[in-house]
């Protein structure tokens, strides 16, 4: 009888898996936990119930930690008791199991070590459930893929954030790195210790913008929010060359480029879009342009970007492009999609915090520029027009998560030319510093340029009085006694 050919057809080998577990491991800890008083203290930070694959060692650790968070002993037989009084005793296994768990277990020294295997084990149980609900719903026709993107996104994002965790430090590396910090601003002009803005009075006040911060940059529409951003995108990465991200979820990124070359070359945003440049103008263009070439600006304009999708890519761009402060243009057109939110308030509150949360983990400065309520409108008086904390739109979480809130605002939109010290506010805007967690408050003077979409120091250029385009006023070297200039129009600065 000829020999059967054995079957060489490979195994499949995505089937027939089991989730990842270490049970023998699982025992160890609770019997550890239930020998050494001091042990949870260790390993209550790394576990909870649901790190543990076994239902019964979900059920026994839950005891363990309920004990210890009543600070009562924990031993094998408050732990009997602890079960009894939640009538899961039976449910575990009885008392001879909890014995059994200690009875091979003489030392508690390598818990730690075994508590994080189990957290690795459950991480990996986390990610393949959120794979296989992924997977399930893409086989469904019926799903939106669009709205799965979304919604695989922020389940991820969500997962991420639960699972992260910073082990603390010993003051001595800290003092060393502060006291680091201390002798660079030494030895820097100014004082600076952080990235330097190109507005003196705003170094003065702010020495840079810091690393981890959050900074919020507010004002009303009209009040040149985005021409701000961009004059300190133009100062950081052209000026200083220090790699820039902008995240543009608002206007695409040769709007953005072209309102840079307004700024850089000094020709005015309409003749950028119509085209209708003079020779003076070409030849401007053609020098100064050269100033944005290899610049280390890296712009994103996709539009209603997720929180999660803004750390993958702030990630790979603090990674491989060296980015050492990012923008965004603006917080309110962000989502959180994936989660579940009982109000836009609550979304938006999330997105802040997870601001901060990014600006902590990778070490820069984000500044987020948002938006404010209508409430400013209804005020009267030169106090009144002035913005406040509370008009930060649709959430008091921007301002409890923000380090810094800026205010961009100018006063001779609303016809109030002088502020209450006598200074001239015609072609000016204020930049008000209205909280700082980690230093003065205050107000500084710019000149604005409308039509270059410009902020500048006042003493790096006089601008004699014109009418610019669109019949917007420019200028700032104006006196007290002369005529009232016509309101701005603003149409090439709306934001």
């Amino acid at each position: 009888m000829p020999e059967r050919r054995k079957n060489n057809t490979p195994i499949d080998p995505s089937y027939g898996h089991l989730q990842p577990q270490a049970t023998d491991i699982e025992r160890v800890v609770l019997g550890a936990l239930m020998i050494d008083k001091d042990a949870f203290s260790v390993v209550s930070e790394i576990l909870n119930p649901e790190t543990f694959y076994e239902p019964r060692n979900q059920k026994i650790y839950q005891a363990i930690q309920t004990l210890s968070l009543a600070e009562k002993p924990v031993d094998i037989m408050t732990v009997i008791e602890e079960l009894k009084h939640e009538s899961t005793l039976e449910e575990v296994g009885g008392p001879a199991y909890i014995i059994e768990l200690s009875s091979h277990v003489v030392s508690s020294a390598h818990i730690e070590y075994h508590s994080r295997i189990l957290k690795q084990k459950h991480l990996a149980r986390q990610l393949i459930t959120y794979a296989s609900n992924i997977e399930t719903k893409a086989f469904d026709e019926g799903v939106d893929v669009d709205e799965l993107m979304q919604e695989a996104e922020g389940a991820l994002f969500e997962l991420s954030q639960k699972n992260m965790r910073q082990d603390y430090l010993q003051i001595d590396p800290i003092l060393a790195q502060a006291v680091d910090i201390l002798q660079k601003a030494a030895a820097s002009t100014g004082g600076l210790t952080g990235i330097p803005t190109g507005y003196t009075k705003l170094d003065d006040m702010t020495a840079g913008w810091q690393q981890s911060d959050l900074v919020i940059i507010a004002g009303r529409p009209a009040m040149g929010k985005t021409a701000f951003a961009l004059s300190l995108a133009k100062n950081i990465a052209v000026d200083y060359q220090v790699p820039t991200a902008f995240f543009s979820l608002e206007m695409n990124n040769v709007q953005l480029v072209n309102r840079l070359i307004s700024n850089v070359c000094e020709i005015s945003g309409k003749k950028i879009l119509n085209g209708q440049l003079d020779d003076e103008e070409w030849k401007r263009l053609d020098r100064n342009i050269r100033a944005l070439q290899g610049a280390p600006i890296y712009i994103d304009d996709t539009p209603g970007m997720s929180i999660f999708e803004l750390r993958t890519k702030a990630r790979r761009l603090v990674r491989e492009k060296g980015v050492k402060i990012i923008m965004i243009d603006y917080l309110q057109l962000m989502n959180a999609n994936g989660a579940r939110f009982g109000s836009r308030q609550e979304e938006v509150s999330t997105i802040s915090r997870s601001l901060k949360t990014l600006a902590k983990e990778l070490n820069v400065p984000i500044l987020a520029l948002s938006q404010l309520n209508r409430t400013v409108e209804n005020r009267e008086g030169i106090d009144g027009k002035r913005p406040q904390l509370s008009d930060l739109r649709e959430s008091g979480a921007i301002e409890q998560d923000a380090d810094m809130v800026l205010f961009v605002h100018r006063p001779e939109y609303y016809r109030i030319l002088q502020d209450e010290k006598g200074n001239d506010l015609r072609g000016m805007a204020q930049i008000i510093i209205a909280k700082h967690r980690k230093g003065a408050t205050g107000d500084v003077l710019l000149n604005f340029r409308g039509e270059f979409t410009r902020f500048q120091n006042p003493e790096d250029v006089i601008i004699a009085p014109v009418h610019g385009m669109e019949g917007e006023f420019i200028g700032s070297k104006l006196n007290s006694g002369d005529p009232l200039p016509p309101p701005p129009v603003d149409e090439q600065v709306p934001f």
